[in-house]
């Protein structure tokens, strides 16, 4: 037979149901996680599309420079970078 103090112990150790129902309550749903996901989504194309821009910036600036280089050569003026 368990003495109170036994099921004390195992009172202790054991979920009961109203841990159980409190956990469940906490969990993530398939909507969280579904919000979570669509975020992250919108994220990364955002960030995919400013990642874009600055490869197409940077190529305009190369071009930019190229011409400045040409126009200096045909003038004879020496640029310093």
């Amino acid at each position: 037979m368990l003495s109170n103090e036994d099921i004390q112990k195992l009172i202790d150790v054991f979920a009961t149901k109203d841990d159980l129902r409190e956990a469940v309550k906490n969990l993530s749903t398939k909507e969280d996680f579904n919000k979570l996901l669509a975020a992250v989504d919108s994220y990364a194309k955002r960030a995919d599309t400013y990642f874009q821009e600055m490869v197409m910036l940077s190529h305009k600036v190369d071009r930019h420079e190229k011409w400045i280089q040409q126009l200096a050569d045909k003038l004879g003026i020496k640029l310093n970078y």
